[in-house]
C-alpha cells in the first residue's frame, strides 16, 4: 500500500512540474542573475522604508504609544514589504521546481 501512495505521490509531483512549467515558462523570460538585480534592490528598498520608518517614529514617539496615523503609515510600509517578499519566494521557488528557464552562469 505504501508503494502505491509513493508511486501517485512522484507521479503527482512530475504533472505539477509539467503543469506548472508549461503555463509559468512561456510567459516569464528566461532569468539571470542581472534580470533579478532589480527585483532584489525594490524588495531591499521596501525593507529599508519599513525598518527606517519604525525607527523614526520611535524617535518621535520618546516611548510613547505611536498615533493611528503613523501606524496606518507603519503598517502601509509592511504590506508593501510584506506582499514583495512574498512574491519573491514565490519567484525562488518556481525557480527551485524547475517551471522557469534561468540563464547559464559564465563564472
Amino acid at each position: 500500500m505504501a508503494i502505491d501512495n509513493n508511486r501517485l505521490l512522484l507521479e503527482l509531483e512530475k504533472q505539477r512540474r509539467e503543469i506548472n512549467r508549461s503555463i509559468i515558462n512561456p510567459a516569464i523570460p528566461q532569468l539571470s542573475l542581472e534580470a533579478l538585480t532589480p527585483l532584489l534592490t525594490m524588495v531591499a528598498q521596501t525593507r529599508k522604508d519599513y525598518l527606517c520608518y519604525l525607527l523614526k517614529m520611535a524617535d518621535i514617539c520618546k516611548g510613547n504609544p505611536p498615533s493611528e496615523e503613523q501606524i496606518s503609515e507603519l503598517r502601509t510600509l509592511r504590506q508593501t514589504y510584506d506582499e514583495l517578499v512574498t512574491a519573491a519566494n514565490a519567484l525562488e521557488t518556481a525557480i527551485q521546481r524547475d517551471y522557469l528557464d534561468v540563464a547559464t552562469s559564465r563564472r
